[in-house]
């Protein structure tokens, strides 16, 4: 049976800068033009970064997310928002889970968990244990789903551990990113042996890393999985890299692949009620079971 693609929407991530390219959105306002344009495209969700308004480098303010989330369901109040809670440049769990301490229509529905540690071609991503286990509990105790994210077969094993230790549940969703020269391959065997381990009640997205996104975009759409597409990913439209890509072109390949393998978007209510997430249109997160 033909599912609906997921299109999780990661406009600007940590790295793309304007000197790398000027499509990528940096303040406030471009984040929140970039989502409304793509979410009338059609887009399930959306996963996104705070930069400083001044330097652009990446930061965990609070107050930067709210203004972004404020401004998104002002005119899209059912997208499913994930707030960044990355490890590259925030040692401190306080900073990571800063964005999580959002409430009432500022709450985001979820938040990014990168299940270990790893290496980038410059720089390392350092997800201790303890962090990952201190994020995961504070999402519960906030009422925010992850956003689970790994990039290797290892980090699909490490979600059963949490979630033999009670702190993720069912219904999971996983972005599986595959391309980072340190980590699983951009190709059909990594990506089906990590799906195949996937715990139970899950659901998929494929990302790839630079000029492999269109290739994991690709085999997503024929594989009955997910997407996650933007300028987080790759800044490139083609693999010659030989012009700058939009977002809002991103988002609109992903239709063409879907379309073509007689597959239409689901809507972000859809999801919601997949994943157990509240309905959006003023709440938002996700309340998780009594444990004994």
């Amino acid at each position: 049976m033909l599912m609906p693609t997921i299109i999780n929407f990661a406009p600007n991530g940590m790295i793309p800068t304007k000197d790398l390219t000027p499509h990528v959105p940096i303040s406030v306002s471009e984040v929140v033009e970039d989502v409304l344009a793509a979410y009338q495209c059609g887009i399930t969700m959306t996963h996104i970064h705070a930069r400083d308004q001044q330097t652009g480098v990446p930061t965990y303010d609070a107050e930067i997310y709210g203004q972004m989330i404020e401004g998104i369901r002002r005119y899209a109040p059912d997208l499913i928002i994930c707030v960044s809670l990355s490890g590259r440049n925030f040692p401190e769990f306080e900073k990571r889970a800063a964005p999580l301490q959002l409430d009432g229509h500022l709450k985001p529905d979820m938040g990014s968990l990168t299940l270990g540690s790893m290496n980038f071609p410059r720089q390392a991503s350092v997800n201790t244990p303890d962090m990952v286990k201190k994020l995961a509990a504070e999402m519960m105790h906030r009422g925010i789903a992850p956003e689970l994210e790994a990039f290797d077969a290892g980090m699909v094993n490490y979600a059963h551990y949490l979630q033999r230790q009670q702190l993720v549940a069912p219904p999971f969703y996983f972005n599986l990113l595959l391309g980072n020269v340190a980590s699983a391959q951009a190709e059909l065997l990594h990506a089906g042996m990590m799906i195949q381990d996937l715990p139970e009640n899950s659901v998929w997205s494929l990302a790839g890393i630079g000029d492999k996104q269109l290739a994991m975009n690709s085999l997503a759409c024929a594989m009955n999985g997910g997407v996650r597409t933007g300028l987080e990913d790759n800044i490139h439209y083609d693999k010659a890299r030989s012009r700058l890509a939009t977002n809002l072109e991103l988002v609109q390949r992903v239709h063409a692949l879907s379309e073509l393998n007689g597959r239409e978007v689901m809507t972000p209510s859809a999801l919601r009620s997949r994943l157990g997430l509240e309905p959006g249109f003023g709440r938002y997160g996700r309340t998780y079971p009594k444990v004994d």
